[in-house]
């Protein structure tokens, strides 16, 4: 029926070419049946006779966005804007562009205009991407700003909208389990937590070797609960002037608690929160008090905020944050197992030229490989198939052997950091804090 459609229309512009209105209603058709590029030639034959028509114009730019023709789109739309009153479908498109171009507090301004124009183009989904790439001054909050600094690069923690979830990460199914006992299911059945007196909240430390996904999986939880995400990193909080180091830190969780719920995640936390008793500066002490007591929430109400940092060295974290309300699980995150080590291979060499690939193999051979590690393997391969493409003209697809090749020049990263972790395992593990390592090792006490 579809095709017949099609099929009637063009036969009735053959008698009647200049018919724009028809012409356009076949353009929309296309647009409608997934035709992009058929329906941009009827645009451009219909903008021919009337060019300044807006729904033309509106029609092409919109199939050029489609189409990811995005400078085409942002031409045309530019020009649109410059009328004394552009149509609020312009705006709403400009913003669309402008987020293509990672310029999103012009595209939050355009769709803003739109809205003022017209209500009725609100997008949730134009929306969350705009308050990942631009959020709005309530959305943020300014650090290292010192009374009458004119500095221009101010630093800003704002909150953001991950849209990836547990989907998006392979394997982990323990510490997923995990992570939903304590952060997901708080969120999803309070009732039932409430019931039984229990808070919403509290803080999981991921470590393990560096490159296997710890800041990735804290972003897939803030999106597993649809909260809000503010990664926090050493410079961040960090300041040369005295206490200005604990208002940042202050800043930050205040922006957490007004944007519940919220997942906080710290990485390298052990730069932030040292053991103690190593510290010869008072400096450094305080600022650790300071995280303790906003954990605890001495002064505020931290329901809601979930605190998920990262280390690679559990061991100079200093011994109060592992107490009960602050980071009371602590979970290992060991290097991918070999279906995750597939599963990444795959991600990495998705859209990539291929041909005949042994994943499977390459899974098996690649051992106490991070997921970093991996991504390094994948790059190598492709630069030995860019230079061969350079010497012969001709480029080829990836093979098995391309990757057993750049797998004689990789090596596990994590083996250094095992060797470090054993010796803490074995003789510094009263309490049994490191036995997931042991066990991943194999070694029994």
């Amino acid at each position: 029926m579809e095709q017949e459609e099609v099929r009637d229309l063009r036969e009735a512009l053959r008698q009647s070419p200049d018919n724009i209105p028809l012409r356009r209603y076949l353009a929309e058709t296309l647009v409608r049946l997934g035709r992009k590029a058929e329906a941009e030639e009827e645009y451009r034959i219909a903008l021919q006779m009337a060019p300044g028509d807006m729904a033309l114009n509106l029609g092409l730019a919109q199939v050029f966005y489609d189409q990811g023709k995005h400078t085409e789109g942002l031409v045309l739309v530019e020009a649109l804007l410059e009328a004394d009153r552009p149509h609020p479908r312009a705006w709403l498109l400009y913003a669309r562009l402008l987020l293509t171009q990672q310029q999103g507090a012009e595209a939050r301004t355009a769709y803003e205009k739109a809205l003022i124009a017209d209500p009725g183009l609100a997008d949730i989904v134009l929306e969350a991407e705009l308050n990942r790439q631009a959020p709005r001054e309530a959305d943020k909050v300014r650090l290292h700003a010192q009374p009458g600094s004119d500095d221009d690069e101010e630093a800003y923690v704002s909150v953001e909208r991950p849209g990836i979830t547990f989907e998006a990460v392979g394997g982990m199914e323990s510490l997923k389990d995990e992570i939903r006992l304590k952060i997901i299911h708080p969120l999803r059945h309070p009732e039932v937590y409430k019931a039984y007196g229990k808070k919403i909240g509290g803080g999981i430390l991921l470590y393990g070797p560096p490159g296997c996904g710890k800041t990735y999986l804290a972003r897939a939880t803030a999106g597993e609960t649809q909260s809000g995400f503010i990664p926090v990193g050493i410079n961040e909080i960090l300041d040369m002037y005295l206490g200005q180091s604990e208002r940042n830190l202050h800043a930050i969780f205040e922006l957490a608690r007004q944007h519940k719920p919220c997942v906080l995640f710290f990485d390298e936390v052990d730069a932030l929160g040292a053991n103690r008793s190593d510290m010869r500066q008072s400096a450094g002490r305080h600022l650790i008090n300071q995280f303790l007591a906003e954990m605890d929430g001495v002064d505020s109400d931290n329901e809601g905020v979930l605190i998920l940092a990262a280390t690679n060295a559990p061991w100079h974290l200093d011994p109060a944050f592992r107490r009960p309300g602050r980071f009371d699980r602590i979970l290992f995150v060991p290097p991918p197992d070999e279906a995750s080590r597939r599963e990444i291979l795959e991600i990495l060499l998705r859209d990539k030229p291929q041909e005949g690939l042994d994943l499977p193999l390459i899974a098996r051979q690649t051992a106490d490989f991070s997921g970093a590690d991996l991504r390094a393997l994948v790059e190598l391969a492709i630069e030995a198939k860019i230079s061969e493409a350079l010497k012969q003209g001709i480029p080829t697809p990836i093979t098995t052997r391309d990757l057993q090749a750049a797998l004689k020049k990789c090596r596990p990263s994590t083996r250094e950091w095992f060797l470090t972790a054993k010796n803490y395992a074995l003789f510094a593990n009263e309490a049994g804090l490191y036995d997931d390592i042991l066990k991943y090792l194999n070694i029994k006490r």
